[in-house]
């Protein structure tokens, strides 16, 4: 695993590791993940982290079965979209056969560990 830290993305996956994902939400309701200081929708910089929901549920999918030298190991693997409310996350799914996962698979977040890098990854694991 790296020594190098990302302070907003890895911090991130430290409170989704904990059970306490969430997200950025300006006062108009936009919702965006961090490291973000300003809405990308309104533009304001009054952001407010929200606990996301405990699921959500995926909106697309793709399997890999020829990856990047980054996930080689990880191979064959799925990666969806899942929509969490005020945002929508991106992440490989697991624990489930990949013949298995659909649109509309209730979802939670999990962090695996890749098999290729030893980095962090966002996982989405079926309810």
């Amino acid at each position: 695993m790296s020594e190098i830290r990302d302070d907003g993305f890895d911090d991130w996956l430290d409170a989704a590791e904990e059970g306490a994902a969430y997200s950025l939400e300006c006062p108009d309701g936009h919702g965006s993940l961090p490291p973000r200081q300003v809405c990308p929708e309104c533009g304001s910089t009054e952001l407010a982290r929200q606990q996301l929901p405990e699921s959500g549920t995926i909106e697309t999918f793709t399997v890999t079965h020829v990856p990047t030298p980054s996930f080689e190991d990880d191979a064959p693997y799925a990666t969806a979209i899942a929509d969490f409310g005020p945002v929508r996350l991106t992440g490989q799914v697991a624990g489930i056969d990949l013949e298995s996962i659909e649109n509309g698979l209730e979802v939670e977040i999990a962090v695996t560990v890749s098999e290729t890098t030893g980095e962090r990854v966002l996982t989405f694991e079926p309810v």
